[in-house]
């Protein structure tokens, strides 16, 4: 376990490093100065310099990627200069300071996303941090959806292997993976929040938090969560019923089925304790993923559905060219993705103690 955490950890860290690497030369070179993308309209040359230098656009390409990356690192090194964009007391950091090495001052810190070119100097941190919370709940209720829903039909299909319902419920499944998310969307916030508006009661548009009829508080509205959570799962749903369907077929056929059918056990003993657990890999590795792409914002089921989540802030940071906001998102999705990952391979272990991490 030791050997597989630090295997883990080495290739996370390469894996980061690369993104970020990526991520940061991508939107680099991009047209366009950042800082008058800062200042938009109200420009000039005085405002233009105070800026380049606040953040560091004066520097060359390389300086500003060794600051981005210093920005980003747990243990950081800053100036005690005050001209430089590395000032450890600009408050900026929320840093604690270990240890200084001649005029460098060595700080232990949460990773600085920067701040936002759009929110009046708000940290990234603050933006993701305010709309994932919304995104998880999105992506956890579509997945509960998709699970519940998709195992018992999976096992259904399987069982009744054939027969019209299994055909109905296949034909449904292939509709299901073939209907894009943003057409499922508009399709179900017009019947469902607009034609049938006065029997389900529900909005075409909302989020978790509304404020209320005063406009004093923002309280939670859990119906707005209903459509956009089913429309999110609507593929993941059609793909754990095909996996779950053709996975138990498989485990079926083994030999130790057989051999718990022959000692007398029922059919939906046999089921439980031993083909099902059995036949979770495949759905496993599916719903990880779907789970992490859902995290990555599902963009256009909460822009269609007013959502406020980290897709459709994705969506409002491209419109206004908010390049840390986007850079921000991006990494902290990729390391999402791989935390994500580890944690399937503990589950796989955990459902096969056959499967060894390496």
């Amino acid at each position: 376990m030791l050997n597989y955490i630090l295997n883990k950890a080495f290739y996370t860290i390469l894996t980061l490093f690369g993104v970020v690497t990526v991520i940061f030369f991508l939107f680099n070179v991009l047209p366009g100065d950042p800082a008058q993308m800062m200042l938009g309209q109200n420009e000039d040359t005085e405002q233009l310099a105070i800026v380049k230098a606040k953040y560091g656009f004066d520097k060359p390409i390389f300086t500003q990627y060794l600051y981005y990356l210093n920005d980003l690192s747990p243990i950081s090194f800053h100036s005690n200069s005050k001209e430089d964009y590395t000032y450890l007391s600009n408050n900026k950091y929320d840093a604690v300071s270990l240890f200084n090495i001649g005029n460098t001052t060595t700080a232990f810190k949460f990773p600085y996303l920067r701040e936002s070119f759009t929110k009046q100097g708000k940290k990234v941190s603050q933006v993701i941090g305010e709309t994932l919370p919304n995104t998880f709940v999105l992506a956890v209720s579509a997945i509960i959806i998709a699970l519940i829903i998709g195992l018992a039909l999976g096992v259904i299909s399987a069982l009744k292997k054939d027969t019209w319902l299994d055909k109905l419920i296949q034909v449904v499944s292939t509709f299901g993976m073939s209907v894009p998310s943003f057409f499922s969307a508009i399709l179900f916030a017009w019947l469902f929040g607009f034609v049938l508006h006065k029997y389900t009661n529900l909005e075409m548009t909302g989020s978790l938090y509304v404020l209320d009829d005063f406009g004093e508080r923002m309280q939670i509205q859990w119906k707005n969560l209903i459509l956009p959570a089913i429309v999110l799962g609507i593929r993941p749903l059609a793909v754990v019923i095909q996996l779950m369907r053709n996975s138990l077929l498989e485990v079926m056929s083994q030999d130790y089925i057989r051999t718990a059918r022959a000692k007398g056990l029922n059919e939906l003993k046999v089921i439980k304790n031993h083909a099902l657990k059995n036949a979770l890999n495949p759905v496993v590795t599916a719903i990880s993923g779907w789970f992490a792409s859902m995290l990555a914002g599902a963009v256009f089921v909460e822009y269609i559905f007013g959502w406020n989540g980290l897709g459709k802030e994705i969506v409002n940071a491209l419109n206004t060219l908010d390049l840390p906001v986007i850079m921000g998102s991006v990494l902290v999705i990729a390391t999402l993705f791989v935390i994500i990952n580890i944690f399937v391979d503990l589950i796989y272990r955990w459902l096969d103690p056959k499967v060894k991490l390496n």
